[in-house]
């Protein structure tokens, strides 16, 4: 039986961004499933009707109902947005393992730092942007989230994203202000082991706040930093390396 993997991309991504990973990981014997969240599959400068208002709790209730379908519990491997989506679905007792790729934090770990605030300014200096779609700009992306990356890679991969959910980038970055409590996770629910990656040259969610989470969960979770690297693990320079060693800390793991 063939061992599955459910990828989970981030904020303004699409099932696009594991073009790199998917080959890989199947080449390592992995099934892999990539599917774009809810309201993600509009044309880049086309929001979706609801994505405003669209919550972390929508996008994990979709990928759980996918999940529950499979013919085996996989593992998940979640990047930035995607890595908290795959930790709340571990909390669910959803997967054998969790790779947590540069991951936003829950509601536990303080994640504001003067990096990830410019990154933010402009979106959230906007009225109610805690309910209106958002896509960051080129130079936001290309200064924030491609700061390790090839600049013409990264001007490739921007004109792919897609808009994200105010609600969602709320729940992130302002969860105490939550009543929802959307990004919560309770240690104690997480029993799969889980692989914290950070990168040292991360402006949007930079290594202490990984290695912060990291420590939460540490009755199940192992936290390793790359060195010179940035957000994009997943296609700058050196995503070869990281993808390895996922892979094979997910042999041992979940075999």
């Amino acid at each position: 039986m063939a061992r599955l993997a459910v990828l989970i991309h981030g904020m303004w991504g699409t099932s696009d961004v594991w073009r790199n990973w998917r080959p890989f990981l199947e080449s390592r014997g992995w099934q892999t499933l990539a599917p774009s969240l809810r309201h993600h599959e509009a044309p880049p400068g086309t929001p979706s009707a609801g994505l405003g208002e669209t919550s972390l709790n929508d996008y994990v209730a979709d990928l759980e109902a996918t999940i529950q379908g499979l013919p085996e519990k996989p593992v998940v491997i979640g990047h930035s947005m995607g890595g908290l989506i795959a930790l709340l679905l571990c909390a669910k007792g959803l997967a054998k393992a969790g790779v947590l790729l540069t991951p936003a934090p829950p509601s536990s770990v303080v994640a504001i730092r003067p990096s990830n605030l410019l990154a933010f300014a402009r979106i959230q200096l906007t009225w109610a942007w805690w309910r209106k779609p958002h896509r960051a700009t080129l130079a936001e992306a290309l200064s924030h989230t491609f700061n390790t990356t090839d600049p013409a890679e990264g001007t490739a991969t921007h004109a792919g994203f897609v808009h994200e959910s105010g609600r969602a980038l709320f729940e992130i970055a302002l969860p105490w202000l939550d009543g929802g409590k959307a990004a919560h996770v309770d240690p104690r629910t997480v029993t799969a082991p889980l692989l914290f990656v950070a990168a040292e040259k991360d402006r949007l969610v930079p290594p202490d706040v990984v290695r912060r989470t990291s420590r939460r969960f540490q009755h199940v979770s192992q936290y390793v930093e790359y060195s010179g690297q940035g957000h994009w693990v997943l296609g700058q320079p050196g995503w070869e390396k990281i993808a390895d060693e996922a892979a094979t800390w997910l042999d041992s793991k979940a075999a």
